[in-house]
């Protein structure tokens, strides 16, 4: 891949995952914002473009089979990995986290006040995540998977589709809401930074969170930068049929 100041941060991650590791370090979101240029994001972030494009040819000169295999997903099949990998992921760490900041609450909560305030950030995540996901599970990846169908089968839409984009939208701004809240949860944990006097759970917590906010950078990079550019073309293929 050839980079230019006119080439999408998204794009550049689509074609590398490796790459998410430098715009992290330029504090450049590359999953809620990577539809921009390359040349605006480093505007945005007061990085010097100069500097920063060569180390991102460097990695793309690494192979990185995940960032291909994804890729070559068909529509259909990419929201099953998601589900299979992201929204499995959510669920599964969403009730252990509530019980581990509930517990440093209790128990650091007077020494450390920023916890009530990370634990009430995260609540409100893990609601706002669990109905988002159930939106995408019940309304749009059915309505995706029904489009690869019309598709293979070369079925003719005849007013089937023509409006993915309206809950694209909607979507996309329910991800930029999610990213923001993580945001204020690593500034309020010093980038999730664990205290001189925390224990063990502690750090536990910490860095369980730490992972959790990448699962999701990823999780909203796919649909983003993959799943929704792709249902739209197809979308589009569908209706000029």
């Amino acid at each position: 891949m050839e980079i230019n100041t006119n080439t999408s941060v998204g794009d550049i991650v689509k074609t590398n995952f490796k790459t998410a590791q430098i715009f992290d370090k330029n504090k450049i979101d590359f999953c809620c914002g990577g539809g921009i240029s390359l040349e605006e994001a480093c505007q945005k972030s007061k990085v010097d473009i100069n500097l920063l494009v060569p180390e991102l040819e460097a990695l793309l000169t690494l192979s990185d089979p995940d960032s291909k295999y994804i890729d070559g997903l068909e529509l259909d099949e990419l929201c099953d990995y998601i589900e299979k990998r992201h929204h499995s992921y959510v669920n599964e760490n969403i009730p252990f986290l509530q019980v581990k900041l509930q517990k440093l609450c209790d128990v650091h909560g007077e020494n450390h006040p920023e916890l009530f305030e990370i634990k009430e950030l995260f609540d409100g995540a893990a609601g706002n995540l669990s109905a988002h996901m159930k939106k995408e599970e019940l309304i749009l990846f059915p309505y995706f998977r029904k489009m690869v169908k019309f598709k293979n089968e070369a079925l003719k839409p005849e007013g089937e589709f023509g409006k993915v984009s309206i809950t694209i939208d909607m979507l996309d701004d329910e991800h930029k809401t999610e990213g923001e809240r993580f945001v204020k949860i690593s500034e309020l944990s010093s980038s999730y930074t664990c205290p001189p006097d925390g224990c063990g759970t502690f750090q536990v917590t910490y860095q369980s969170l730490k992972d959790f906010e990448k699962d999701l950078h990823r999780h909203i990079h796919l649909e983003n930068n993959i799943l929704f550019k792709k249902a739209l073309i197809l979308e589009s293929e569908l209706i000029n049929k």
